[in-house]
């Protein structure tokens, strides 16, 4: 008899990718916020670091809430299981999200140093604890937790520390700030692009050794291997040595091979916990299936209807955004610029400025 039906497997899938796009995204603003106070070596400097992400950090999030949301309501006891067994982890990445958030909108609101000072930590703080825990906390859904016949975590905080899971951790904390590293590069200008490129240069070895050391420990903790966790932890580890072998001369393909690496290793964590939403480290038998974790399927099929229409619509919106604040900024772009807006504004008023100079410098005619 099937063990899940094919909406189980396509919501597994979607809720899948959202993750995965929730990682990529979120990877680099993570990144960018642990590099906000060491990068930036002045008030512009560090305003133009705000406002490469300015735009786009909170959309980026939204991918977190939808990957929750989605789970909730396709897979309601993972769910339950997942957020009570992960609560003080999930709690600490929730305050540590918020402390992030507040600390973008407040850094700018007031000029003493020891304001700004404080907020300065508060985002990198608030970058680098999920960037952590994110990934203790996925390789603790893919090796397994305490949980019993009527999947109830039955574990402490401490038992989702183990060398395998803190390694997981490592593993996105250094992905994470080499690929905020490499965003910095393609968006700013002048020293603080110099300054970002040799940052990503040394993370980069950093940012390979830690999720393949990871990935193989994964694939070797397997009671038989993976054909598709091994191809994709192959992509994965790849897609890093491209990364470190251009992050010096092509910055651009190196943001793309990190982008490539965190989707394959999260693809390969994925495929290995297939068909299952939870192990059980107590016994296989108390493991969560697709099956016994999914709502009707009268749920998952509005579900599909919905997300069949409002996602195509979302993800328009969001590369759109990305579309208008697409341009390089430096500290130069920043005197009275407060929001990205104003900096769009600014812009457009330097290109009329220019324009009309080009206008006025013509030669008369006959005058060659």
């Amino acid at each position: 008899m099937e063990d899940f039906t094919t909406l189980q497997v396509v919501w597994f899938v979607l809720i899948s990718v959202l993750w995965i796009g929730y990682f990529i995204l979120e990877g680099f603003d993570f990144g960018v916020g642990i590099l906000f106070k060491g990068l930036g070596r002045n008030e512009r400097e560090r305003r133009a670091i705000l406002h490469t992400i300015g735009p786009v950090w909170d959309g980026n999030e939204v991918w977190l809430i939808v990957a929750g949301g989605a789970t909730f309501a396709a897979f309601p006891e993972w769910y339950a299981t997942l957020f009570s067994g992960f609560y003080l982890a999930l709690f600490a990445i929730l305050v540590a999200l918020i402390v992030r958030a507040v600390g973008f909108e407040l850094w700018g609101k007031r000029d003493g140093a020891r304001w700004r000072n404080g907020w300065e930590w508060a985002i990198a703080l608030g970058s680098a604890v999920p960037a952590l825990l994110w990934g203790v906390a996925w390789a603790n859904i893919v090796d397994g937790t305490p949980i019993d016949s009527d999947g109830e975590f039955v574990g402490s905080f401490f038992d989702l520390l183990r060398p395998y899971t803190v390694l997981g951790g490592l593993a996105t904390l250094a992905l994470f700030f080499t690929h905020g590293a490499l965003f910095l590069e393609m968006k700013t200008t002048g020293e603080l692009r110099e300054r970002a490129a040799r940052v990503a240069a040394r993370s980069a070895p950093v940012a390979v050794i830690f999720p393949a050391a990871f990935l193989v420990w994964s694939l070797l903790e397997l009671e038989s291997l993976d054909v598709g966790g091994l191809l994709f932890s192959i992509v994965a580890v790849a897609a890093l040595l491209f990364a470190a072998a251009t992050v010096k001369s092509r910055p651009v393909r190196a943001f793309t091979g990190t982008a490539i690496a965190i989707a394959s290793m999260f693809t390969a964590l994925f495929i290995e916990l297939f068909p299952h939403t939870m192990i059980s480290s107590l016994d296989p038998a108390f493991s969560m299936t697709l099956n016994q974790s999914a709502s009707t399927e009268y749920t998952l099929t509005v579900m599909t209807v919905v997300a069949a229409l409002l996602l195509p619509v979302t993800l328009l919106y969001q590369a759109w955004t990305y579309w208008v604040f697409r341009h390089r900024v430096g500290p130069e772009d920043f005197g009275e610029v407060k929001t990205p807006l104003d900096l769009l504004d600014e812009k457009k008023r330097k290109a009329e400025d220019v324009d009309r100079g080009s206008i006025g410098s013509e030669p008369a005619a006959g005058s060659e």
